[in-house]
């Protein structure tokens, strides 16, 4: 008998459905209330799901991977659940909270375990000012957008800007812009997470920016406040031949 509550939640992909038919029949699958553990089948865009879905709970999240990169997935094997599960490590996730003020007054919270990201709606490029801690620190970014990352999210879309891969365990964000057209030789920057960041959209009217927190999406933004919530946690588990600093580790020495 294992010393573990599993539930099992799968994506809607054959073979992370197949999985999840399979494991429930072996393991039984405890409803999410009352699971110690959660092992989400799927890839890593289900993860990410699965984790705003149990953030704050008491449950750890396991990844399987059922779908195609897997990043933050351990590898598949219906043996041994159990055994793994006692030896996998834990890495607890601090989510972005993002506030995005629209042009008709609305207000919008959202959370984002990756990142949170402003990106124009239009050919026009987007204007934006930049604070940290209340102190303007660029008073106006020419661009396609920009991004505040986790350690998490560092190595998603942040890198995908020629963003820096931050160690999983730092206490750092990354401000990283988009494609940024002025100043042309602006790289972003590394951030405490404890650094209250607001972006300014400049001339909304003539060039629309919308801003997205993993998830959702805010259209015609005015401003948003990002940082990062203590208070809210998601614990992820990885095999140790899996770790998740390793490989994040290993990303910086890619060729």
């Amino acid at each position: 008998m294992s010393e573990y509550q599993i539930g099992f939640v799968a994506s809607e992909d054959r073979e992370a459905r197949l999985a999840l038919e399979v494991l429930s029949a072996r393991y039984g699958n405890a409803d999410a209330g009352d699971a110690t553990v959660i092992v989400a089948l799927g890839g890593d865009g289900f993860m990410l799901q699965t984790l705003h879905d149990q953030i704050g709970g008491k449950a750890a999240i396991y990844g399987m991977n059922r779908g195609s990169v897997g990043f933050l997935m351990n590898g598949y094997d219906e043996e041994d659940l159990p055994a793994r599960l006692a030896r996998a490590r834990p890495v607890s996730l601090h989510p972005l909270r993002m506030l995005a003020r629209t042009e008709t007054g609305t207000q919008v919270e959202a959370l984002a375990i990756n990142e949170v990201s402003l990106l124009r709606q239009t050919r026009q490029a987007a204007k934006l000012r930049i604070h940290v801690d209340g102190v303007a620190r660029l008073d106006e970014l020419i661009c396609d957008g920009a991004l505040v990352s986790t350690p998490a999210g560092s190595t998603a879309y942040n890198l995908s800007a020629h963003g820096p891969i931050i160690p999983i365990r730092a206490d750092l964000l990354a401000l990283t812009p988009i494609s940024a057209f002025r100043p042309r030789h602006w790289r972003g920057a590394l951030l405490p997470h404890t650094a209250q960041v607001k972006f300014e959209v400049l001339e909304a009217a003539k060039r629309p920016v919308s801003a997205t927190a993993d998830h959702t999406e805010v259209r015609d933004v005015l401003s948003v406040e990002v940082s990062q919530d203590q208070t809210l946690s998601a614990t992820i588990l990885f095999d140790p031949e899996h770790d998740l600093e390793e490989r994040i580790l290993k990303e910086q020495f890619a060729p």
